[in-house]
């Protein structure tokens, strides 16, 4: 059953902007990964960049007061950096070797490190066209409520 999000409950203007430009390696999400489950929480990665809209307004979702509580209750998230296609790439194919680009792209793993929405993790790269409840609801159909 998911968690209804109040009517009023919608992300302010302008978006948050999550992305540093930090350099991530392989290394840093496996060690997110394994920190995350021995939290007993599953790890969640997004690749995005603060220049694209979809990217901004999914973290806006994400900060909502009871997205936010959901998560914190549930998972950790873990943000790489695009920039404009320069760095960071190369880590799609951690988790696919098919994804060249596009963000925000999710990652959503379970608690033994397995992603399990690799068939719809290209789905935020449309969150504009999304309600702020259709973005809760994709993530609580891949994030377990403990």
């Amino acid at each position: 059953m998911n968690i209804i999000l109040d009517v009023n409950e919608c992300p302010g203007v302008p978006h948050p902007e999550p992305y540093m430009g930090i350099k991530t390696s392989i290394l840093e999400i496996q060690e997110f990964i394994q920190k995350t489950i021995k939290s007993n929480k599953q790890p969640i990665v997004i690749f995005g960049a603060n220049w694209c809209p979809d990217a901004r307004l999914l973290e806006g979702v994400i900060q909502l007061t009871t997205v936010k509580s959901f998560l914190v209750r549930n998972a950790n998230i873990l943000y790489i950096d695009v920039g404009n296609y320069e760095m960071n790439t190369e880590l799609f194919s951690f988790f696919d070797k098919n994804i060249q680009e596009g963000i925000p792209r999710i990652f959503i793993m379970d608690t033994k490190g397995e992603a399990l929405n690799l068939h719809v993790n290209d789905t935020m790269r449309k969150a504009r066209e999304l309600s702020t409840q259709d973005i809760f609801n994709y993530l609580q159909e891949f994030v377990v409520e403990t």
